[in-house]
């Protein structure tokens, strides 16, 4: 066997290296200046560490802090070290499980004591001091035996569930000074290169997500290869915190949250106005796209949901009852009622496509774990729709369905629309032929429609493909939003038929299809979105009539009623305080239009109109301020 062998680098250049040579000395023979940024590489298609040996024929990729990937590297890195702080701040702690995630890092840790800020700030200090040791990071492979007894003589019995439930005939592990720990990296090559870095916050979790698991604290961080970096995500933290939606939906009197209904928001008035203006909207747009409302049960026989198949792949997250000796389950999905409705005539292609909506309030039951405000829920309406149609028929409605979201989507501002094609999951039913022939259809209609989309293997739902739509919000925050589900299985399921032209009875296609997702999750994006500042046409408020003095009270009166009986919503702030303390509070409020009106306006007859955005607009007539709401309204501004 040759002692050399040829190392391709992405430009084609091909080395020679002597057989077994790291990764870091084949890179030295390439230039200093990129030995010093290597953070690892890409060996073929694997990525490594640069100690890494290579013994074959190799196509080599240096991975230098410009990558995507070395970020997560120098993340996963840092949790380790992480790790090992806490190892020796705290001896007793048993280490769980440490991944790199889309912004930073956590690890988690089963622990005797919660961890406060103050231990943080520890933990990151003495972080600091492992990162001045600029100890060497060193991958050992162990046969699984010899890494059970490892870990078990540690203590690690997290650990110790992970290996045993691996096949494998040994396992990788990283160790830095007196610190030990199972992963398959890679890592940077020492503790001394670790950018900027810091803690963020601690919270609860699950071990493995099972709340009938134990309870570990977890611990949130962030690292990137220089402070200014640093400096600009955690500027960008701040600003989300202003716009969660948890924040504002209590400041702004939007919703709650109450123990008695665990992860079910309670809408309060203004909540609930912007919920059902939302609704409102996609009713307009079903006129257009001709779909038909339908209402069905919420709680329906068991037997039902096992022939759609929800039971045997969803039953973990439905709600059950019994009633009369027979089991029933609270409906998680409306697609099974919408298709007895179908059932319930004979069908005609004359009649094709059916296109029905439901707005009816769905349940399902979400670990306590990953409950979060709005965005997850355990109770929540979708604006919910099935198609019912021909074969031939499915390029244009699923065609008319992206037009229709994408649509949507600039009407409330979201900019940059990826749109993904989620294939067969590895939970599934029906055949490998169905599966491909839907699978083939909307890749066509994606092609055909001009539309750039990716691939989003294995997360189709269990029925069928679908096509996924994210956007990004005003922080270019990503958002899965809207989905298109191409359905085969469950019209053969309930033996659905529909008459051809030719006196033949065969399938429909089934099409489920949802623009905003569920209204709340909707609701919840949107309120980050525009930071609590709805646009005008969804604002709880489009006015508030304020007043300086009592002399104009009577009069301030009469402009709400006036502009309310022109349709317009508004309010009015009688308080005995002074002007400039009203106008702040209905500022906070995020109140588009504030009215003031004083002794001047009431002689006139006119209001000072105040614009939350553009500020002081001068004094107008009642009619003329109806007048532009009205029109701002009506073309969504």
């Amino acid at each position: 066997m040759s002692e050399k062998i040829q190392i391709t680098l992405p430009d084609q250049t091909v080395l020679e290296a002597d057989r077994g040579a790291t990764v870091e000395s084949v890179v030295a023979t390439i230039g200093p200046g990129l030995q010093k940024a290597a953070v690892a590489a890409r060996l073929d298609s694997e990525r490594v560490d640069l100690s890494f040996q290579i013994v074959e024929d190799s196509e080599l990729q240096v991975l230098t802090n410009r990558d995507p990937e070395a970020l997560e590297i120098l993340r996963h890195t840092v949790s380790h070290v992480m790790a090992q702080a806490v190892k020796r701040l705290f001896p007793t702690a048993k280490l769980a499980i440490g991944p790199a995630i889309d912004d930073g890092f956590y690890y988690d840790f089963d622990l005797d004591v919660p961890l406060s800020d103050k231990d943080l700030e520890k933990i990151e200090d003495e972080m600091r001091r492992i990162e001045g040791e600029n100890l060497e990071v060193r991958r050992v492979e162990i046969p699984r035996a010899e890494a059970l007894e490892k870990v078990g003589g540690l203590g690690e019995s997290y650990k110790t569930e992970l290996i045993d439930e691996r096949e494998g005939e040994s396992f990788s592990f990283y160790a830095q000074g007196e610190f030990i720990d199972l992963c398959r990296g890679p890592h940077m090559a020492r503790t001394g290169k670790l950018g900027a870095f810091k803690l963020l916050n601690v919270a609860g979790a699950y071990w493995r997500g099972d709340s009938d698991r134990k309870m570990l604290q977890r611990i949130y961080g962030t690292a990137f290869f220089n402070k200014k970096e640093l400096k600009q995500h955690l500027a960008f933290r701040e600003e989300a915190k202003k716009r969660d939606h948890r924040k504002l939906g209590k400041e702004l009197d939007l919703f709650s949250f109450h123990p008695d209904a665990p992860a079910s928001p309670f809408f309060h008035p203004k909540g609930a106005k912007v919920y059902n203006l939302l609704i409102d909207h996609v009713r307009s747009l079903y006129e257009t796209y001709g779909f038909e409302e339908v209402i069905t049960p919420q709680i329906m026989g068991v037997d039902l949901w096992h022939r759609s198949g929800h039971y045997e792949n969803y039953q973990e997250n439905m709600f059950f009852t019994s009633i009369d000796n027979r089991d029933y389950a609270v409906k998680p999905m409306n697609c099974p009622g919408h298709v007895l409705i179908y059932r319930t005539g004979v069908r005609s292609y004359r009649d094709l496509p059916l296109r029905y909506a439901d707005f009816g309030r769905l349940h399902r039951y979400e670990l306590s774990g990953v409950t979060a405000g709005l965005t997850r829920v355990r109770t929540f309406s979708q604006d919910d729709g099935h198609i019912f149609c021909t074969a031939e028929q499915i390029e244009d409605e699923i065609r008319s369905q992206i037009r229709m979201f994408l649509d949507t989507y600039a009407t409330f501002g979201f900019e940059g629309s990826k749109i993904y094609l989620s294939t067969r999951p590895e939970k599934s039913i029906g055949s490998d032929e169905i599966w491909e022939i839907s699978e083939r259809a909307l890749k066509k209609v994606l092609v055909e429609s001009g539309n750039e989309f990716m691939i989003d293997p294995g997360a189709g739902v269990f029925y069928g493909p679908k096509i996924d739509f994210k956007v990004q919000d005003a922080m270019k925050r990503e958002w899965q939003l809207g989905t298109i589900q191409l359905d085969f299985s469950m019209p053969e399921r309930f033996d659905l038929e529909y008459i051809t032209a030719g006196g033949n009875r065969i399938r429909p296609v089934m099409i489920h299809r949802a623009m905003l997702g569920s209204i709340e999750r909707f609701l919840g994006v949107l309120i980050e979105h525009c930071g609590g500042a709805f646009p005008l046409w969804l604002s709880p408020l489009h006015f508030r009539a304020l007043n300086v003095t009592d002399r104009q009270r009577e009069y301030c009166e009469k402009v709400v009623s006036t502009l309310r009986g022109m349709g317009l919503r508004g309010d009015a702030d009688f308080r005995n305080e002074k002007i400039g303390f009203k106008i702040r509070q209905a500022t906070l409020e995020k109140i588009p239009f504030m009215l003031i009106i004083g002794d001047l306006e009431f002689e006139k007859g006119n209001v000072s109109v105040r614009d939350r955005t553009e500020g002081d607009r001068g004094a107008m007539a009642i009619n003329n301020f109806a007048s532009m709401i009205q029109k701002r309204i009506k073309e969504r501004n």
